[in-house]
């Protein structure tokens, strides 16, 4: 850590969250040049403020001052699914700004196209995806109800009994990225997300990204995670359940 923290806040800021600290923070201020940290926090009060600036970013500041792609490179990492900052909104917006054109197959209310970033959010052993696993839509057949999709270097076929196991994934839960690393990674802090501002759902995002993390909210939401550590114990009654020979 100590040569590390020589050049990254993240790595700093990861092992102070983790201790019960607030992040060491910069604002992403419209300087000339590249900015030097690779940790920001960027304040925001509403929901509707935190989303406009989220898309900022995406699509327009971070591409532009760090040269990230914004669909293979960023990453929107959310601590809940519903609401006007989760992951659902977020993805349909995302995509209608970054990846608009082209022919769309629709299912059960989703639409992809050519170019969406997508998730397999089940095990398929047959495909050998798993869950969690990111690609890329590379042709859509509306006739045959199908799609190509690149996940690393190999190219796989969803006929119409299999779309339901991809969703899109320019945004994704903190809770689905676990295990993944990514180039750059956004994150949603809102006390619209109250029940999971925990101090280890933080920590996991954080650690995500190998090197930019951007957070986007409300001091004091980001303040309530940091302090909320979840110390709930479980009743597994493992011990009785050995003892018993397993029965």
């Amino acid at each position: 850590i100590f040569r590390q923290a020589q050049k990254s806040l993240i790595v700093v800021n990861a092992h102070r969250i983790n201790q019960g600290e607030m992040p060491r923070v910069e604002n992403l201020r419209g300087s000339t040049g590249r900015p030097r940290s690779d940790f920001f926090f960027i304040e925001r009060e509403t929901p509707e403020a935190v989303q406009d600036t989220l898309f900022h970013l995406v699509t327009e500041r971070i591409p532009q001052g760090f040269g990230f792609d914004p669909v293979g490179e960023i990453q929107v990492l959310c601590p809940m699914n519903r609401g006007p900052l989760g992951v659902v909104s977020l993805n349909a917006e995302l995509q209608h700004r970054l990846n608009p054109r082209g022919g769309a197959l629709e299912r059960a209310g989703r639409l992809f196209r050519a170019g969406d970033k997508v998730m397999q959010i089940r095990n398929n052993y047959e495909l050998e995806v798993f869950n969690g696993d990111l690609g890329q839509v590379q042709s859509v057949d509306l006739e045959e109800r199908a799609l190509t999709v690149a996940f690393d270097r190999r190219r796989l076929t969803y006929g119409p009994g299999e779309l339901d196991e991809l969703v899109l994934a320019y945004a994704c839960s903190i809770h689905k990225s676990q295990g993944s690393e990514y180039p750059c990674v956004v994150v949603p802090v809102h006390y619209q997300h109250f029940r999971m501002l925990q101090r280890n759902l933080l920590y996991t995002a954080l650690t995500r990204a190998k090197k930019l993390v951007v957070l986007v909210g409300q001091k004091k939401a980001l303040a309530t995670a940091v302090r909320n550590q979840d110390t709930r114990r479980r009743f597994t009654r493992l011990k009785e359940r050995l003892a018993g020979g397993g029965h």
